[in-house]
């Protein structure tokens, strides 16, 4: 049994310092990004006037950069800070990031940009190694349910964001709807610094950490890497700055998602053809290549809820409620509440098929199925929009945002759980991080496809998005027996 001794509600009392810094957390994050696009077009009330294509790629390498930056974050926490000390200075880094927003110029908004994506690369990836930590030694079905109690806190701050910081942002002022998201991640801070005496231990430096040797070590590698981060940076901008080599946001967008997509074939490839021991673990590391692909193509899908779908029902939703208008943002909190209300009910779901309950493959296809029948719902609604010269009811969102909430509880939680049990035990963390890495991918082509938008009927775009994750899905559905068989006997 674990050895802490203060309770809540029946599971260690640390568990609730981390329920709340999480949910303050994903309160800042989601609430300033139901921003950031309406922000960086809006010419009228004081954003930045950017192009549609221009603003939706500098958040989808925005996005890009806060799943990527999870690799390098879990890094400096393994070998130097520990995840207690990564998640606290992650969190101060990121309330820095929020009040920069908060100031009105366009240096301020790439350096909080910036600092929100560095610190959420400390923060994400260790606050939940450190409520795993609380539980060593306990069951698997309580420490399953201290992660569900701890998801729920994510899901409350997801939905509550966008409701607050949309309103301020678009009613009141952008930069106080940014300052708020700042005020939320500084009582996350608060609340983690006040309840650090109940982790007792958890997520304190072990192993590479508490050695010396090598912390000493670890310390000198991270800044010969961030030494070459910023002389590298220096050259491109030198290079564009002079015309040497004119670099553009599209291009570099372009550049940064083709880069990835060849260190995963590379990698991938290395480590079955020379890590792996035997035919299982080949058989297994090729099943998280398909996963893989198969998480990269739905968050590049699921992603354009805070561009694509944001700025379609800016221009194209009535917002009218009962006398009231409800502001743009807000509709950003729907994924969230469906995620509360259904999340219990997929998980009965799953318990009561039982043998019957669908492989990891087919629970890939239906997500990405379900996230393209989304898709086309909000296709019809914008093509009958078009036809009838009026706008859209939020009905068309809320139902697109059902299809899609069901498409993420199919796939994202069997995704997590199958890489931690597809992967041999030396390489769990490398495998969680390319599930990180997948998601980053799909936020980036996130961006750059609803860049589109500005070009193509809003029905076009996504009427060709339905189809392309409805056709990954059905390759999922197709070919489950392939890839069961790589699985080599996970389920």
């Amino acid at each position: 049994m674990t050895t802490t001794t203060a309770q809540w509600f029946g599971h260690p009392r640390g568990l609730s310092t981390l329920f709340f810094t999480e949910l303050w957390e994903r309160f800042s994050y989601y609430g300033m990004r139901a921003l950031l696009v309406l922000y960086m077009t809006d010419i009228a009330t004081g954003g930045l006037g950017f192009g549609t294509e221009t603003a939706t790629i500098v958040l989808g390498l925005y996005t890009f950069g806060v799943y990527a930056l999870a690799l390098p974050g879990g890094w400096i926490a393994d070998r130097i800070l520990g995840q207690k000390k990564a998640v606290l200075w992650g969190g101060i880094i990121i309330a820095l990031g929020h009040y920069a927003l908060a100031v009105p110029s366009l240096f301020t908004f790439f350096l909080g940009l910036f600092l929100v994506v560095v610190g959420t690369g400390l923060l994400k990836p260790n606050v939940s190694a450190v409520v795993g930590d609380l539980y060593k030694g306990d069951a698997a079905a309580r420490r399953d349910a201290g992660f569900s109690i701890f998801y729920s806190g994510i899901n409350i701050g997801a939905m509550l964001g966008p409701l607050v910081c949309s309103w301020l942002g678009e009613k009141v002022d952008w930069h106080l709807g940014f300052g708020a998201a700042g005020v939320g991640m500084t009582a996350a801070i608060i609340a983690y610094i006040k309840g650090q005496k109940h982790l007792e231990g958890a997520g304190d430096p072990r192993g590479p950490a508490a050695d010396p040797g090598k912390l000493a070590s670890a310390k000198r590698n991270l800044i010969a890497g961030t030494a070459c981060i910023v002389v590298l940076a220096g050259v491109l901008w030198w290079l564009g700055a002079s015309g040497i080599a004119p670099i553009t946001l599209l291009g570099f967008a372009d550049a940064t998602g083709v880069i990835v997509v060849v260190l995963a074939v590379v990698y991938f490839a290395y480590v079955i053809g020379f890590v792996c021991e035997d035919q299982v673990e080949r058989r297994r590391i090729g099943a998280c290549a398909a996963l893989f692909v198969g998480a990269a193509l739905f968050w590049s899908g699921f992603e354009q809820a805070s561009s694509s779908l944001n700025l379609f029902t800016r221009d194209y939703v009535d917002r009218d409620l009962f006398g009231l208008e409800v502001t743009i943002g807000s509709l950003q909190a729907i994924n969230p509440f469906f995620i509360i209300v259904l999340a219990p009910v997929m998980g009965g779901l799953w318990v009561w098929l039982g043998d019957r309950n669908p492989s990891i493959p087919v629970k890939f296809g239906l997500g990405l199925v379900l996230l393209g029948v989304g898709f086309l719902v909000l296709a019809w609604g914008a093509s009958l929009t078009q036809a009838g010269g009026g706008q859209a009811a939020m009905g068309w969102l809320v139902v697109t945002y059902f299809f899609h909430t069901v498409g993420e509880l199919c796939l994202s939680p069997v995704g997590l759980s199958s890489m931690t049990k597809l992967a041999p035990d030396r390489l769990v963390s490398q495998m969680m991080g390319t599930w990180f890495m997948g998601a980053a991918l799909g936020n980036l082509i996130a961006g750059r496809v609803a860049g589109y938008i500005e070009s193509l009927p809003p029905a076009e775009l996504f009427r060709a998005v339905a189809l392309i994750v409805a056709a990954a899905g059905v390759v999922f559905l197709v070919l489950f027996k392939p890839i069961r068989w790589l699985c080599a006997g996970v389920k």
